[in-house]
């Protein structure tokens, strides 16, 4: 596969002109101090067209990228500004990011130690030394240890609910005692997140994560309904409730699919989680839920869900949720026309939708193959395929959905795992849209969002919608710092 390259710095080379040049940086620079890192992209682009041997430009380019999760972008940006500049600093400390994102550990600590080789006093760099041997260690460790599935004792194998109780002086809402979820307590616990209170741990939140993993477990890889399908929600939690003000809530005749990324970066992610879960409790046929590459144990570790959890409640119930989001569906077809799925399509022509059911997926997604690019994959505009600027799944032009519709007897593809300004965007002849519904994303990205609805027509009806107020806690508030 060959890479288109519209953003390289070998573009279309313009005579340089030092007032422009200085022009174009300093609006590329707005742009970005104004987190609106995907036209800081385009306007870095600018400028490098008229500089292209600019490092700097490079370097700020790819931490762009980096906020735009375009990993391998990050990556190819930084590296051609270490090759311009050997000393230049960020160019290592932009490609170390790009490489532990990626999971490149070895190759993240060599860049960070040339930061601190070229820096001694840089105490970030220091820190991200630490943190690459730190991930080096754990990775030998774990793969020493290892052991065959079959013998893993599972995390919800392990809790025994009979033997907690619930303290007098919790004020929250509680199941009774034959522990169903009842349509009172989803609208007290929904009432409880809205006050910045959690329900009980040891009782009421291991108790949904349980009974919403006997149900998971066993649905089919790919399901099929009418449906109103919701994409990214990435831990926005009132702009959740927000879409159930607008459309309902999740019932046997109002059915909900969460098109994956419910969790990350948004800081109430454990809100958002429990809520569906506890929908999904209350009455299974209301709400579908698709895992997205964000329902990771990767992931959630650099981007914030593992620590929320963590800090809200603990770690048996951090990991209690990986093993749950290992058992999600990585699909959906409605009325045998429409397939839904969080990424895109696939790196090989003849895919059939009956081939996808038969994936293995109660396990962490691989590098690649189907299973990989049903999660991480993104359309383009030329036709063909081509390497991801993501670094994982591919880029595919509009011949290839057209394609799989045709061999597959669809009429529409349905992915979500890219913001757009409007909450969606109609793609590839009218034959792909894709649908976010996390409106001004991460606090800054002044996009709307939107849903989509499906009725026995298998029409899709978009509705989209503002973000609302919420609690003053900032995105990423339990992520590590990686850029």
């Amino acid at each position: 596969m060959e890479a288109p390259t519209p953003q390289s710095a070998q573009d279309t080379t313009i005579a340089c002109n030092p007032i422009q040049l200085n022009a174009l940086k300093t609006a590329a620079n707005i742009l970005f101090n104004e987190r609106k890192y995907a036209k800081a992209v385009v306007a870095y682009s600018k400028a490098l067209q008229v500089s292209p041997t600019s490092a700097v430009l490079l370097a700020n380019r790819a931490l762009a990228h980096l906020h735009l999760e375009n990993y391998a972008s990050a990556f190819d940006d930084s590296s051609l500004a270490i090759r311009l500049d050997p000393g230049y600093v960020k160019g290592y400390y932009r490609r170390g990011s790009s490489n532990f994102i990626l999971g490149k550990f070895g190759s993240a600590l060599k860049d960070f130690e040339k930061v601190v080789q070229l820096q001694p006093r840089n105490l970030e760099g220091k820190k991200k030394v630490r943190e690459c041997e730190l991930a080096l260690r754990k990775q030998r460790f774990e793969y020493a240890i290892r052991v065959p599935e079959s013998v893993l004792v599972k995390v919800s194998d392990s809790i025994e609910l009979d033997t907690i109780t619930v303290e007098n002086t919790y004020d929250g809402p509680r199941l009774g005692e034959n522990h169903t979820v009842t349509a009172n307590f989803v609208k007290d616990m929904i009432l409880q997140f809205k006050n910045c209170k959690a329900i009980h741990l040891r009782r009421y939140a291991y108790e949904i994560l349980l009974q919403t993993n006997l149900h998971i477990c066993s649905v089919p890889s790919l399901l099929g309904k009418h449906i109103t399908v919701c994409g990214d929600i990435h831990g926005q939690f009132f702009d959740l409730c927000n879409i159930f003000e607008l459309n309902g809530e999740p019932s046997e005749d109002n059915p909900y699919l969460f098109n994956g990324d419910f969790v990350d970066r948004g800081s109430f992610s454990v809100e958002v989680v429990l809520t569906l879960f506890a929908f999904m409790c209350l009455c299974p046929e209301s709400l579908r839920l698709i895992r997205g590459n964000h329902e990771t144990s990767a992931m959630n570790k650099l981007y914030g869900f593992d620590g929320e959890v963590r800090a809200k409640y603990n770690g048996k119930l951090a990991d209690l949720f990986q093993e749950i989001f290992c058992c999600l569906p990585l699909g959906c077809v409605l009325g045998k026309k429409v397939f839904i799925v969080h990424g895109g399509l696939f790196s090989k022509d003849g895919v059939k939708v009956e081939d996808l059911k038969s994936i293995d997926r109660f396990h962490e997604p691989p590098d690649e193959g189907p299973f990989c690019e049903m999660l991480w994959s993104d359309p383009c505009c030329e036709p063909g395929r081509y390497p991801s600027k993501r670094g994982i799944g591919i880029a595919f032009g509009p011949d290839v959905t057209k394609k799989f519709i045709i061999e597959n007897n669809l009429e529409l593809v349905i992915r979500s795992h890219e913001v757009k300004d409007d909450g969606f965007e109609i793609e590839h002849d009218g034959s792909l849209i894709t649908v976010f519904s996390a409106p001004n994303y991460c606090d800054q990205m002044e996009n709307k969002g939107a849903f989509i609805r499906f009725e026995s027509d298998m029409v899709p009806h978009i509705t989209t919608f503002n973000a609302v107020n919420h609690p003053p806690v900032r995105p990423m508030q339990f992520a590590p710092h990686i850029f």
